[in-house]
């Protein structure tokens, strides 16, 4: 039985973007639990509140367009090895039109092979940030002329709230929803 703040946050979740039926993966399972990290956030209200904004803000409004943010996501996940991650955004990632060869260079710790000289330069920051958490002054320079200093800030935050989620989600050992 969930409190008033707990009720409070799961109608904030599931009312929200995210709980819309176009979406990649389902939010609520068949016994209406959260999926995915949203359930642990219902043990501290406040805190679950504005972890949860702050992914809303990043993936709804945001200006990194979809494949970027799908492809930074991603390599997030990689890198923490996070397969709740891993198996929610590939979904996205694919319909935000990542091809099963970017998704296994990926997974792979590798760079995709990738046209856009914008999204090679975040997957190469993204990259950096998350195995060394830092960015060279070279490797900043050029991340933001192809990303701009609001993009890069964009991709800081997003590299590190993906950090923050795939450490939750191994904590309470959640794994791919069954089928």
């Amino acid at each position: 039985m969930l409190n008033a703040p707990q009720q409070h946050l799961y109608a904030t979740m599931t009312g929200g973007p995210r709980g819309g039926s176009n979406q990649p993966f389902r939010l609520v399972d068949d016994t209406g639990a959260l999926t995915g990290p949203f359930n642990a956030m219902l043990f501290e209200p406040a805190v679950g509140e504005a972890l949860q904004a702050l992914g809303a803000a990043l993936r709804y409004q945001g200006s990194l367009p979809g494949r970027s943010r799908e492809l930074a996501i991603l390599i997030v996940s990689a890198h923490w090895q996070c397969e709740f991650e891993q198996f929610a955004h590939e979904a996205a990632g694919r319909r935000a039109g990542l091809s099963n060869a970017d998704l296994a260079a990926i997974r792979a710790g590798q760079e995709p092979d990738l046209a856009d000289p914008a999204e090679r330069a975040l997957v190469r920051a993204a990259w950096t940030l998350a195995r060394t958490g830092d960015l060279t002054d070279e490797q900043y320079a050029a991340a933001e002329a192809e990303l701009g200093a609001a993009g890069l800030f964009e991709l800081t935050t997003l590299a590190g709230y993906y950090a923050t989620l795939a450490l939750q989600l191994r904590v309470f050992r959640v794994g791919i929803p069954q089928p």
